[in-house]
């Protein structure tokens, strides 16, 4: 037993290298004073987190991703709490059916969204429109927040309504007043993984953004392609660094409430 709980452990711990390995060689490299992409690095800057504050295209683009992943945020946490309250307390013919729809962008390749999104956008003249990009995003991200707000009405004692409505109150009133309170980890940490799902999605934006609607990974992916430098891994840790506080403002949240 002792044996296997070592194993177990080294297990976890080589896991955890192979995830973080990536991280460890980008976040230096964003510090390297040389002019091109070299590990380690020969010396230490700011000069490539400068030269990312100073260029409009940058900005733009870093301005449109946190300006689409907050409309998608908010589009999926309303569209998502909706369906998970359906899906969860609803009995009615296809729900089944109707809940692996709802998950189903969960399951199709990204690259299939892509282009049947593309093409019917394109009929519709929504590419290169940061509003396609909102809608398109937000197909990918309700799943997210219907599976956490899932789970927190798992959980949840339905004995608190009914005593409610036995006191005389209206169901607007119990859902703001009772239910909504209890499973706002639930709804926030949909929120968080939606933002998340737009904010570092490059497939559905490579097809959609065109060349008026560039959103941050667009750019990098572009940058990468045409011109590489020590830029890409400023961004590439901005991106880590917003992704990891939202998931710990995310887990901590969880964990006080």
């Amino acid at each position: 037993m002792r044996f296997g709980r070592v194993l177990l452990r080294l297990h976890l711990v080589l896991a955890l290298l192979f995830l973080i390995t990536p991280i460890l060689i980008v976040v230096p490299l964003s510090f390297s004073n040389a002019s091109y992409l070299r590990f380690p690095p020969p010396g230490w800057s700011l000069r490539w987190y400068l030269n990312y504050l100073d260029r409009p295209e940058w900005l733009d683009a870093t301005w449109l991703s946190v300006w689409v992943g907050c409309c998608v945020s908010v589009l999926s946490v309303v569209l998502g709490t909706l369906a998970a309250f359906g899906l969860t307390r609803g009995r009615f013919l296809g729900r089944a059916l109707i809940a692996g729809l709802v998950m189903s962008p969960l399951a199709v390749p990204v690259i299939v969204l892509a282009i049947g999104v593309y093409f019917t956008y394109a009929r519709l003249g929504l590419v290169g429109r940061p509003v396609g990009l909102i809608l398109a995003h937000t197909c990918l991200a309700v799943p997210f927040v219907v599976a956490t707000v899932s789970a927190s009405l798992a959980g949840f004692d339905r004995r608190l309504e009914l005593a409610a409505m036995g006191l005389g109150a209206r169901r607007v009133r119990i859902f703001w007043s009772i239910t909504l309170p209890i499973v706002w980890p639930g709804v926030f940490t949909g929120a968080v993984f939606a933002f998340i799902t737009s904010f570092d999605e490059l497939v559905v934006a490579l097809f959609l953004s065109g060349s008026d609607a560039v959103t941050l990974p667009r750019r990098m992916w572009d940058e990468i392609r045409f011109e590489i430098d020590p830029t890409i891994a400023a961004v590439s840790t901005v991106l880590i660094v917003v992704t990891t506080g939202l998931m710990l403002g995310a887990e901590l949240l969880k964990a006080r409430k």
